[in-house]
């Protein structure tokens, strides 16, 4: 049997010379060209490793979500990994698997199912693009926290939490993309993140951008998960359903978003960037 290396995060590794090749994809997800949207690492497994290996693979990777599939009787299982810990959903991640099941390993399928810690969760091709379905979540209005708005250096008109983050709703669409947090005030909140928006202003409905540093990611590019919140949010101030939303990192991303009782609908394309094998 081959001696075991430990990896400075801690997990067992095969001496080089007896690794283990698997395939690796780097998408950008939530947009039409490379370099822009949200890039997350897809890797294809035959079976989930020890989670302090795939913990070290999404560090290595240094993205905002590396996902890791695991084919499963016609469906897929899948997992996402930040840099730092692993998460119970990721949108970008999930689009991005969509595309490499889809364009890669089963060239010629449409539509895939993958089961997740957030339930089976469908992607579909149209066209040229994807659509897929995450479970809606609730928003609640709360008492503004002084050491969110000093973080964010500026009083959210409105403040509101999904559980896991805090919704800061700024006066308008510019306050949204001037933004300069504290990201290291905003790791000290007791919520993993912050999401803020603000009504859109010409071809938007209303534009996001999303913050957590406790989790490793500084500043997301294009979130699908926030997207669970700020979609019934949105709805529920405007009574529609449908919306076209703009994430404003430096990145940027579109999503084309739509509130289907308690799912949402989001639709986005993909483009590939890199392709290969890492060796664990």
């Amino acid at each position: 049997m081959a001696e075991l290396v430990t990896c400075a995060a801690g997990a067992d590794v095969a001496p080089y010379a007896e690794a283990m090749r698997v395939p690796i994809f780097q998408v950008d997800a939530f947009t039409t060209r490379r370099f822009a949207g949200n890039p997350a690492a897809v890797v294809v497994l035959d079976r989930f490793l020890d989670d302090a290996l795939l913990q070290a693979v999404a560090a290595e990777n240094n993205l905002a979500e590396t996902a890791f599939v695991v084919p499963s009787e016609g469906r897929y299982r899948l997992r996402w990994f930040t840099p730092m810990v692993e998460v119970p959903l990721c949108g970008h991640g999930t689009l991005a698997a969509g595309a490499v099941v889809v364009e890669r390993l089963e060239p010629g399928r449409d539509s895939v199912v993958f089961d997740t810690a957030s339930g089976p969760l469908t992607v579909d091709r149209e066209g040229t693009a994807y659509r897929m379905e995450l479970p809606a979540r609730t928003v609640r209005a709360v008492p503004l926290p002084p050491a969110l708005s000093a973080a964010l250096g500026v009083t959210p008109v409105e403040t509101m939490v999904d559980g896991n983050n805090y919704l800061a709703v700024l006066p308008g669409a510019d306050d949204v993309r001037s933004l300069q947090p504290d990201l290291a005030a905003i790791a000290r909140l007791d919520r993993t993140g912050v999401v803020v928006t603000a009504a859109g202003d010409g071809t938007y409905d209303f534009v996001s951008r999303y913050f957590a540093p406790a989790k490793g990611i500084p500043e997301d590019p294009v979130t699908g998960g926030a997207h669970c919140a700020l979609v019934p949010f949105w709805a529920a101030r405007t009574g529609k359903d449908t919306f076209f939303a703009y994430q404003a990192s430096r990145r940027g991303g579109e999503l084309a978003c739509r509130l289907v009782g308690d799912r949402v609908q989001l639709h986005g394309s993909c483009a590939f960037y890199l392709e290969g094998h890492i060796e664990l």
